[in-house]
């Protein structure tokens, strides 16, 4: 038809079995997209339970899967349904395949997993190749999926080496080769490492905004001192924030911070830094009990904001002197885009992909790290404090951040060749 010609049609499937980082990742493309390209329709198809809690872009809409659950132990279950994991994976697979067939996608961009959980794409991505041939599928990567080894076995043991080779027309790695080369690292042979293309860490867009409204919000004005606690999705991230918590009651209850200053004797040295306000935001997929216990210790820390979850991460970003995280590859590379100092304690289970991040980042000096295993309410306090007695910014002159404009161009080539003037001169 007419408006099938001249409309380009996106289909997106975003990983999603543990934490907001994926979803969060593939919004901002699709935004982006959306933003640089126009008569384009894109749909999202996602199990996240938060998808809904997102504004959407015209132009986007998305499919909802039931939902999977990961966990800290990294065995998938439904998370909802009262169903088994075979029931539901076919489940989600019938859905992904019925959304291709009606909206007949020119491209299917795939977050990490080349035939999704379990094997779930890989229904849609025959249908594709038997029905419509000149559709393109992308695979699209972050930085780091785990350690080598591990990540070597999983692609053997899910056949994602042959899965590319058969189905897939490029790679696009969301960071960059001088920090972690994935060709190497997870020794991907020479037919598929030349369909690989490293496009630089992603950075929103830095609106410039007028931040009063968010400090009033807070209490607080532009002298106040922030610091940002923010363990992502949440499901796992009680211990840092009882830790953060902890620490900060403990300090509250020490002799007048100026005394201690003036005299020099305190143990902490929590005195050679301003009192400073926090900002906890726990995340959504924390258990409503760990919740209500970490609010109930807030009581005996005086200065403290407690929120679930905020669509506008970003925005507490640009306020904060300090961001305390782990190390997702989301929060973190947008604290390095804002140049805002940064304490992570990076998970280390199931997944060593957060670990290998914090300590790769943290030889470049672009974090501070502190291994969940050395890591005391009392080490982290030092760490934040000593950032907060000599702010400065983070070093980012090193740093690709043009993820997303080199994630719009190679996609614009794959698509049609006929806009690719428009995708180059974004670049």
């Amino acid at each position: 038809s007419r408006k099938r010609a001249s409309v380009v049609r996106i289909m997106v499937y975003s990983h999603d079995a543990f934490g907001l980082g994926n979803l969060r990742r593939m919004l901002a493309i699709c935004e982006h997209l959306l933003g640089s390209w126009c008569d384009l329709s894109i749909l999202l198809v996602s199990g996240s339970p938060m998808i809904h809690e997102f504004r959407l872009p015209k132009g986007l809409d998305y499919i909802k899967l039931p939902c999977l659950n990961r966990g800290v132990s990294g065995q998938l279950s439904a998370k909802y349904l009262d169903t088994s994991i075979t029931d539901t994976i076919a489940l989600r697979s019938q859905i992904i395949q019925s959304a291709a067939t009606h909206f007949k996608p020119d491209l299917l961009l795939v977050d990490k997993k080349p035939s999704g959980l379990k094997g779930e794409l890989t229904a849609t991505l025959d249908y594709l190749q038997r029905s419509l041939p000149q559709s393109k599928c992308v695979l699209l990567l972050r930085d780091i999926l785990d350690a080598p080894q591990k990540t070597v076995d999983e692609w053997i043991r899910w056949g994602y080496y042959q899965t590319l080779q058969t189905y897939y027309d490029q790679i696009l790695v969301v960071g960059m080769q001088t920090v972690f080369d994935l060709v190497q690292e997870y020794r991907l042979p020479p037919t598929i490492a030349r369909m690989v293309r490293y496009c630089g860490y992603i950075r929103k867009r830095a609106w410039d905004s007028d931040h009063t409204n968010l400090l009033a919000q807070l209490g607080l004005n532009y002298t106040d001192r922030l610091v940002l606690v923010t363990p992502g999705g949440g499901e796992d991230g009680y211990s840092l924030i009882n830790s953060y918590l902890t620490e900060l009651a403990a300090l509250q209850r020490s002799d007048n911070v100026a005394n201690n200053a003036a005299n020099g004797n305190s143990e902490r040295d929590a005195a050679d830094a301003p009192m400073f306000h926090s900002v906890i935001l726990c995340g959504p997929e924390m258990p409503l009990a760990q919740q209500v216990q970490l609010q109930q210790q807030m009581t005996h820390c005086p200065n403290v904001t407690f929120q679930s979850f905020t669509q506008n991460l970003f925005d507490y970003l640009k306020v904060a002197d300090v961001v305390v995280s782990m190390s997702g590859y989301n929060t973190v590379t947008e604290v390095l885009s804002l140049q805002k100092q940064a304490v992570v304690v990076p998970r280390v289970r199931p997944s060593q992909e957060q670990l290998i991040r914090a300590t790769r980042f943290a030889r470049r000096g672009w974090v501070s790290m502190i291994h969940p295993e050395q890591e005391s309410g009392r080490s982290l306090m030092q760490a934040i404090l000593t950032k907060l007695a000599s702010p400065q910014l983070a070093p980012v002159s090193d740093i690709d951040f043009n993820g997303l404009l080199q994630v719009t161009h190679c996609l614009g080539e794959l698509i049609s060749p006929a806009r690719k003037s428009l995708f180059s001169s974004l670049i």
